[in-house]
C-alpha cells in the first residue's frame, strides 16, 4: 500500500463526517420535529460507520504501508505528519468503545431537540433525563480516553490538545484578577443602551450583517446564512460552509455580533488550503467531526477577532455607522456614533452568553468550566442544576437569574454532548488579542484598518493561521505567527485600552 491508498481512506472517512454534518445542519435549521427519532438514527449509523472505517484493518493497513513508503523523507513533510497525526488521533478513537460512539450520536440528535423544546417552554425537567444520560456517557468516555489528574482533562484535551484543568483554573485566575476592577470601572462610563431596544426589522438586520460579512470576507457564494435558535457555523468541504444567526427586533447586536462571529469561523473554514480537502488535515477523529481548525481555541479564536476586535472597535464604527444609519434611519436618527460605540461595548452583567459583553464574557465561560468539572468527577447532580447555575451567576455577576431558559437552558453544548468545549471560548478570546496585535504589524493590514479594506487583515490570517487547517498544532500556529505561547497579556491590554477609552 502507498500514501495515495492512505489518503483514499481517509476521504471516505471524511466523507461520512461531512455528510453527518450536512444532516445536523438540517436538523438545527430546516428539519421538521418529527424527524427527530429518525435523524438521531440516521446520523449515529454514519457515526458508527466512520469509527469503524477509521480503527478498521484498512486503514490501519494504509497507515502502515504509507509509514514504509514515506520512511526516508523528513518528519516534517506534511505527508508524513499527516500519516503520524491520523495514527495518534485514531489510537484515541479506537479506546472509546463503538457501542459508545453510536449511542452518543444517537443521543444527541434526541437530546438536541429535547432542549430546543425545554428551552422554549422553560421545562428543565423535561431535558433532564437526556442531559443526565449524556454525562453518564460523557463520563464514560472520560475514562476510557484516559487522564492523569482529572477527568475533565480526557474532555478538554479532545477540543484543545494539551489543555488541563489545572491550567485552565491558572488563566481563569489570571483573568478574574484583571477583569473585577476593570469591569467596576467599565460600569462607570456613560451609556444610551436603551438605543439598541428600538424595532429594528429582522430583515434589514440580515442584509447589513451579511454585507458586513462579506466586506470581511465570507463568501456567500461558498456559503449561506439561516436562522436557528443557537447560532453556529458548519462546513461540508471549504466550498460550502454555512453560517446561521438568531435576530431579535428589539436587541440589535444579538443579530449584528452573532452574524460576524460565524462569519470568523466560516472565513477559517473557507481559507484552509485547497490540497488539505478531504483529508487528515480537516478530519477530526476522535470526535468524529469534519473540521479544519487547529482546535476549538483556535478556531474560537477567528470569530472572536472578527466580532470584538474588529467589529466592536471604535475604528469600525467611524467607518460603518452611516451605513447602519441609513438602513434604519428613524431608529438612529437622534444617535451618534459615540452613543453606539459606547452602547455596543457597555458592560452590563447579562444572563446570556452570547449577547454578553466583552468584560463579563469570560465569567460566563468559568461559570460553565466549574460545572462541567464537577459534573464529570461526580461532585455535581444535574438535578441539581438550576440551583447551582442560580448561585454561580449570582456570585460571578450579581444576577437574579428569573428562570431557566435565561440560565442553564440556554446553551446548545452540553445536549450536543459538547463536554468540554465552554474553556476554548476563553482560549479563543486570549489567542484573538494575539494574532490581532500580530497582524496589525504589517502596515497593510493597519491602513485597511483605517481605511475600511479587511482584505489585508483577511490574507495575514489566511496565510498565518487559516491555510494549515490541521497540519499543524495550536501551539505551532500561534507561535508562528505571534512569536508567543498562550498568554493573557494581549488580551487583558485591549481589555484594558477598551474601558481607558469608554471612561475617558
Amino acid at each position: 500500500m502507498s500514501f495515495a491508498t492512505f489518503e483514499t481512506e481517509i476521504a471516505k472517512i471524511n466523507d461520512i463526517l461531512c455528510a453527518v454534518n450536512l444532516l445536523t445542519w438540517d436538523s438545527r435549521t430546516m428539519m421538521p420535529p418529527g424527524g427527530v427519532e429518525a435523524r438521531g438514527k440516521q446520523i449515529a449509523t454514519l457515526v458508527g460507520l466512520a469509527r469503524d472505517l477509521a480503527t478498521g484493518d484498512e486503514v490501519q493497513r494504509a497507515i502502515e504501508g504509507a509509514r514504509t513508503e514515506l520512511g526516508n523523507v523528513p518528519d516534517s513533510d506534511v505527508r508524513k505528519i499527516a500519516v503520524e497525526q491520523a495514527s495518534a488521533a485514531i489510537a484515541t478513537l479506537a479506546r472509546i468503545p463503538a457501542h459508545l460512539v453510536g449511542a452518543a450520536a444517537d443521543l444527541k440528535t434526541r437530546a438536541q431537540a429535547a432542549w430546543a423544546k425545554a428551552r422554549a417552554a422553560d421545562d428543565f425537567a423535561g431535558f433532564a433525563p437526556l442531559l443526565e444520560q449524556t454525562m453518564e456517557m460523557q463520563r464514560e468516555i472520560a475514562g476510557a480516553i484516559g487522564y492523569d489528574e482529572h477527568p475533565y482533562d480526557a474532555l478538554v484535551s479532545t477540543y484543545e490538545p494539551g489543555m488541563t484543568w489545572s491550567r485552565l483554573r491558572g488563566l481563569y485566575g489570571d483573568l478574574r484578577d484583571a477583569l473585577i476592577p476593570l469591569l467596576a470601572a467599565a460600569k462607570q462610563a456613560p451609556v444610551r443602551s436603551d438605543i439598541l431596544e428600538r424595532a429594528y426589522a429582522v430583515d434589514r438586520q440580515r442584509a447589513f450583517s451579511s454585507a458586513v460579512s462579506t466586506r470581511f470576507g465570507y463568501d456567500f457564494g461558498r456559503g449561506r446564512l439561516d436562522d436557528t435558535v443557537h447560532p453556529f457555523e458548519i462546513s461540508f468541504t471549504r466550498s460550502d460552509v454555512r453560517i446561521t444567526g438568531r435576530f431579535r427586533e428589539t436587541w440589535l447586536p444579538g443579530g449584528l455580533f452573532a452574524v460576524w462571529h460565524e462569519a470568523g469561523h466560516g472565513i477559517y473554514e473557507q481559507g484552509i488550503a485547497e490540497e488539505f480537502s478531504r483529508s487528515t488535515f480537516t478530519t477530526d477523529f476522535i470526535n468524529l467531526y469534519a473540521v479544519g481548525g487547529a482546535s476549538f481555541g483556535t478556531h474560537e479564536s477567528q470569530s472572536r477577532l472578527w466580532e470584538n476586535r474588529v467589529g466592536r472597535s471604535r475604528r469600525f464604527w467611524d467607518l460603518h455607522f452611516a451605513e447602519l444609519k441609513a438602513t434604519f434611519p428613524s431608529q438612529l436618527e437622534d444617535v451618534s456614533v459615540d452613543d453606539f460605540w459606547r452602547a455596543v461595548n457597555a458592560a452590563r452583567p447579562s444572563f446570556i452568553r452570547v449577547e454578553a459583553d466583552e468584560l463579563t464574557y469570560d465569567f460566563h465561560i468559568m461559570l460553565r468550566s466549574e460545572i462541567e468539572a464537577g459534573l464529570i468527577a461526580g461532585e455535581i447532580r444535574v438535578a441539581d442544576l438550576p440551583a447551582i447555575w442560580r448561585d454561580k451567576i449570582k456570585s460571578y455577576l450579581g444576577l437574579h437569574v428569573p428562570n431557566d431558559t435565561l440560565g442553564v437552558l440556554q446553551d446548545v453544548h452540553w445536549s450536543s454532548g459538547m463536554v468540554g468545549s465552554f474553556p476554548t471560548y476563553t482560549i479563543g478570546n486570549i489567542m484573538s488579542s494575539q494574532f490581532f496585535a500580530a497582524a496589525r504589524k504589517d502596515a497593510s493590514v493597519e491602513k485597511g484598518l483605517d481605511e475600511g479594506s479587511y482584505t489585508p487583515l483577511k490574507s495575514w490570517l489566511n496565510d498565518n493561521v487559516h491555510r494549515h487547517g490541521r497540519s499543524k498544532s495550536p501551539s505551532e500556529i500561534l507561535i508562528g505567527a505571534t512569536g508567543s505561547n498562550l498568554s493573557a497579556d494581549a488580551y487583558i491590554a485591549d481589555l484594558t485600552k477598551k474601558v481607558a477609552e469608554l471612561t475617558a
